[in-house]
C-alpha cells in the first residue's frame, strides 16, 4: 500500500450534492492550510503520491463542501516543523470566525517543540476544538515523554485528539518509518494510560484493520474515521465491511481536498452499503457530534435544507 510517485488520479464522476436520501452529513476530516503551506503539500503529493484533484484555498474548501450539502466541517491541520503552530492556529481561528457554527477547527503543535503545551492551551483559549497530530509527518512517538503534556492538556480541557498513527499510507519520502512509530498496540498503551482522553485514529487505522476494529470494541474513548479507507483506492489485504464495526465509534471523513478522486466517492459507497438507518445516521453525523462535543443538529435525519441547519462546534467567537 506504500505511496509512490505517479499513483493514479481517478476520473470518476462527481455529483453536485450529497446524495438526497442520506441523513445529515458532518465531514470529520477536512484539511485547511495557509496558501503557501498548501502549495508545499500539493507539491509533495505530486512528487510522492497522487495528484490532488481539488486544488483550492481554505475558504474555497469550506464553501465547496457547504454548498454541496455537507452540514458541518471538521477542519484539520498539522505543523510539519517547530515554530509554525501559532501561524496555523491563527489561520484556523480566522476560518472558524468566518464560518461560525459551520466549522469546528482543530489546533496543532509540533510535539516536543519548546512551549508546546502552552501553545496548545492558547489555541484552546482562542476557541479551537481539539488537537490534530500526524505521526508520519511530525515523527513523534505516541508513547514518548513529549506527548504526555499534550495528552494531559487535552484531557484537562475536555478536548479530543485526532491522531494519524496508523502505519499506512507509507512513503519513502517521510523522514521517519511509520512502521516503527505506528502500531495499534502502541495506541492501546495511550488509551490505557490516559483514560477519558478522546482519541480518533483516521483511515480506520490502515493497515491494521482488524486490530483497530477490536480496539474500539474494548475502549469507549477511541473512535475511528473512514477517511479514504472506503474509497477502494488502496489495495487492502482484508475487505472492509463497515457494517461489522461498532456503530457508535466510527465517523465519516473525506480527506478533502487532498484526494485523487471525486469528493463524494465514499458517500456514494456508504449509500450503496445499505446500513441500518440508525447506524448510518451515527456514522454520518451522530458520532462526530459526540466525539467533538458539537451542540447537535436541527433535523438530524433530514435532507436538503434541513441538512444545512447543522449546528456548529467551538469557534473563536463561541468560547468554550
Amino acid at each position: 500500500m506504500m505511496l509512490h510517485p505517479n499513483m493514479p488520479s481517478l476520473h470518476d464522476r462527481e455529483e453536485a450534492s450529497v446524495p438526497p436520501d442520506l441523513p445529515a452529513v458532518i465531514d470529520a476530516h477536512v484539511h485547511i492550510f495557509p496558501d503557501a503551506l498548501f502549495a508545499a503539500v500539493r507539491n509533495w503529493f505530486d512528487q510522492h503520491g497522487w495528484r490532488i484533484r481539488y486544488r483550492l484555498g481554505s475558504a474555497e474548501i469550506i464553501e465547496f463542501l457547504l454548498s454541496r450539502g455537507v452540514g458541518h466541517v471538521i477542519a484539520l491541520q498539522y505543523a510539519h516543523k517547530p515554530g509554525i503552530a501559532t501561524q496555523l492556529n491563527d489561520h484556523m481561528a480566522a476560518i472558524c470566525r468566518r464560518y461560525a457554527g459551520r466549522v469546528t477547527g482543530m489546533a496543532t503543535v509540533f510535539p516536543g517543540e519548546e512551549g508546546a503545551e502552552e501553545l496548545l492551551q492558547q489555541a484552546f483559549a482562542a476557541g479551537l476544538g481539539g488537537l490534530k497530530l500526524h505521526a508520519h509527518v511530525q515523527c513523534f512517538d505516541m508513547n514518548g515523554a513529549a506527548m504526555q503534556p499534550l495528552y494531559d492538556c487535552c484531557r484537562r480541557n475536555g478536548k479530543p485528539v485526532v491522531m494519524h498513527v496508523g502505519r499506512e499510507p507509507k512513503s519513502e519520502a517521510y523522514r521517519c518509518d511509520p512502521y516503527v512509530l505506528c502500531r495499534a498496540r502502541k495506541l492501546e498503551r495511550v488509551l490505557q494510560e490516559f483514560p477519558g482522553l478522546k482519541v480518533c485514529v483516521p483511515h480506520l487505522g490502515l493497515d491494521e484493520i482488524a486490530a483497530y476494529r477490536e480496539l474500539i470494541e474494548k475502549y469507549d474513548h477511541l473512535w475511528l474515521d473512514t477517511t479514504m479507507a472506503l474509497a477502494g483506492y488502496f489495495p487492502l489485504q482484508e475487505d472492509i465491511d463497515i457494517g461489522r464495526y461498532r456503530s457508535d465509534r466510527v465517523m465519516y471523513g473525506s480527506d478533502f481536498p487532498n484526494i485523487p478522486y471525486a469528493w463524494d466517492r465514499e458517500l456514494q459507497r456508504l449509500q450503496a452499503a445499505r446500513l441500518p438507518p440508525r447506524a448510518l445516521a451515527a456514522l454520518l453525523h451522530g458520532n462526530a457530534i459526540d466525539f467533538f462535543g458539537l451542540p447537535g443538529t436541527a433535523g438530524a435525519a433530514g435532507t436538503g435544507e434541513q441538512r444545512m441547519e447543522m449546528v456548529g462546534g467551538p469557534c473563536p467567537n463561541r468560547m468554550t
